[in-house]
């Protein structure tokens, strides 16, 4: 799915009331911004922190394959489904929970590879949560495809590079919206 401007995912109050959906207040996570203070705390997972913190948003074109890859299906912060049948799109709080769980269990199993978040960690975390369950083989073979899509022409793998702490502070955004009641606007 590619379009040409980036993907916000703005927290609004559920259900709308009018005609429009109001956005929820920064000062629901305001206390983002202390992640951000955090001396041990990468660049990355800080700027994310304190941009929740001050918006209420999340810039999520960056994330947008891995969650994608991570959770199975296509346009996952992109709304693509809920736009589709409701004309809007929007994550509803159930939504954010299960996007929410899907990082956190990512984020818990990418632990013994360390704080770097690479394509080749990301296989490595999905092979292994996936060997262990029902189905196996049929969910290796549709990861690999999964995977083979992600590569360009010439068999490279996407460029990603994100901190572990990243993620979490991303899976927290989603866990705040979905224990609020809060759902998610998908505005690009």
């Amino acid at each position: 799915m590619a379009h040409d401007k980036g993907l916000d995912n703005v927290a609004v109050h559920w259900p709308r009331t009018n005609q429009y959906y109001d956005p929820v207040a920064p000062a629901e996570f305001v206390d983002f911004g202390t992640i951000a203070d955090r001396p041990e705390i990468a660049a990355p997972t800080g700027a994310l922190a304190l941009h929740i913190a001050k918006t209420g948003t999340v810039r999520a074109t960056a994330y947008t394959e891995l969650v994608d890859l991570l959770l199975g299906l296509e346009g996952v912060l992109y709304a693509t489904d809920a736009a589709a049948e409701d004309e809007d799109p929007v994550i509803d709080p159930d939504g954010c929970a299960w996007i929410a769980g899907g990082l956190e269990r990512f984020v818990e199993g990418h632990e013994k590879f360390g704080d770097l978040v690479t394509f080749d960690t990301v296989t490595e975390v999905l092979k292994t949560a996936i060997s262990a369950g029902r189905l196996a083989d049929q969910q290796l073979r549709w990861l690999d495809q999964r995977l083979a899509a992600l590569r360009d022409d010439a068999g490279n793998s996407p460029h990603w590079s994100f901190a572990r702490t990243e993620l979490a502070v991303l899976a927290g955004f989603y866990r705040r919206c979905a224990e609020r009641g809060f759902a998610i606007f998908a505005d690009y």
